[in-house]
């Protein structure tokens, strides 16, 4: 009998703390190729730093992140290898740099030829690239957003990471962004998530885990999350889940 693969991110048993504080504990979920999974929770539940432990810019004190079944890297470069790329909740973006230098950033390892047809392919499926020799910081926040988002797309990520993606975007382009989120779903790659627009994560999520001062109180479908008294009363602050832990202080509250 052949062995499934394994998942395309498996975080197991996740601790980290700052100082003497605790921030995660015990945080486990995995995501499978073709599937979104969205992590959400209250303003410091966690979620950044979930992500920051994916990513290797903090070192867990227990637990593990495989990526592939491999050990996540702490390098760039090894993420990078390792099919992950990530947008950050601030874009990111030099400015002064042109929307097609900027999609170019991550691709400097490629033959010049063939990096810049994987930043225009990358343009195009984001309806972006009539505004590849503009500076990127001349335009309008929702397509600064998709420049950051074509970014992380033109480098082939098995594993997606998205910080925060609909924030700051109307109406129209929150369906654009479902639209596109569904399509790299679809095309077999993984999609990791952190998003405080519930409306967004109900849409695209096939599977969503909520984090609360640090710990993982639900995961489900989405309809399945959204009837869990657990996380009504957390996001309404009906009982206390846990206790106050570093993670509010890590994620400067945002996240």
């Amino acid at each position: 009998m052949n062995t499934p693969p394994p998942p395309r991110l498996s975080v197991r048993g996740l601790e980290v703390a700052f100082g003497g504080l605790t921030a995660l504990s015990g945080v486990s979920f995995d995501v499978a190729d073709g599937e979104t999974v969205a992590l959400i929770g209250p303003n410091g539940a966690g979620k950044t730093t979930v992500f920051n432990a994916v990513c290797g810019l903090v070192k867990p004190r227990k637990g593990t992140v495989r990526i592939a079944g491999r050990p996540a890297s702490a390098r760039p470069t090894g993420l990078l290898k390792a099919g992950v790329a990530r947008t950050l909740q601030g874009l990111g973006l030099f400015e002064h740099l042109t929307v097609l230098e900027n999609v170019l950033v991550p691709l400097t390892s490629l033959r010049e030829t063939d990096a810049i047809g994987k930043a225009r392919k990358a343009l195009a499926d984001l309806g972006l690239e009539h505004l590849a020799a503009r500076p990127a910081g001349t335009l309008p926040y929702p397509e600064r957003k998709r420049v950051a988002l074509a970014r992380a797309l033109a480098t082939d990520p098995r594993l997606l990471l998205l910080d925060e993606p609909a924030g700051g975007l109307g109406s129209a382009d929150i369906d654009a962004l479902a639209d596109t989120v569904r399509a790299v779903a679809d095309g077999g790659r993984a999609v990791l998530l952190v998003e405080h627009h519930v409306d967004f994560v109900m849409e695209v999520a096939d599977r969503i885990v909520v984090l609360d001062f640090g710990e993982v109180i639900a995961t489900g479908t989405p309809e399945a999350v959204q009837g869990d008294p657990a996380v009504e009363a957390a996001y309404l602050g009906l009982e206390a889940v846990g206790a106050p832990t570093a993670a509010a202080a890590d994620e400067s509250g945002t996240a």
